[in-house]
């Protein structure tokens, strides 16, 4: 089976900073900054986890990720996430680069990736991403910058937003 197969997600997910999702139950609301970092450590090894497990590149139907695939976006979201904290922690409201998570998943070909492999690569880049958090001081949680779609984040809903999506895609493949 292929990516083709999988319909691109074009839902704006910012609404989960305000609202519990109804799929995965988390409140992004009630993350503080400072616990951010503890978070991702706690569930990077959930994801190793799962990586390990004999199906993870079977897809549960053809237009669902395998937890693979969901295991080589969440990789990648901890690098893009990293990424966009270190820009607003160095510069005064940044603007995001375009991520297209669907398109790297076709042109990366996140199915024929390693499992093992690529739970390394979370793993590390979950433990970079959470030392980042670590670093960031008490004045620096308000900081703000912007998606190209005009989407306004500060330090916190960026941490707040990045966890949502490592929890949902967890309850994603049952883990």
């Amino acid at each position: 089976m292929t990516n083709e197969e999988i319909q691109p997600d074009t839902k704006d997910w910012t609404w989960v900073l305000s609202q519990r999702c109804p799929e995965c139950g988390f409140t992004a609301a009630d993350v503080d900054g400072p616990a951010i970092a503890g978070t991702v450590r706690e569930l990077s090894p959930r994801w190793v986890s799962a990586l390990h497990r004999v199906d993870a590149r079977e897809r549960p139907d053809p237009t669902t990720w395998s937890t693979l695939e969901y295991g080589a976006h969440v990789r990648d979201v901890m690098r893009i996430f990293g990424a966009r904290l270190e820009l607003l922690l160095t510069q005064d409201d940044p603007l995001f680069e375009n991520w297209d998570q669907d398109a790297t998943a076709l042109a990366d070909r996140y199915d024929l990736q390693d499992p093992q492999v690529v739970a390394g690569e979370l793993a590390e880049s979950a433990d970079s991403t959470a030392a980042l958090f670590d670093s960031v001081a008490d004045d620096q949680w308000g900081r703000s910058g912007r998606r190209s779609n005009g989407s306004e984040f500060t330090v916190l809903t960026l941490g707040q937003y990045f966890l949502h999506d490592v929890v949902h895609h967890l309850h994603d493949v049952r883990a």
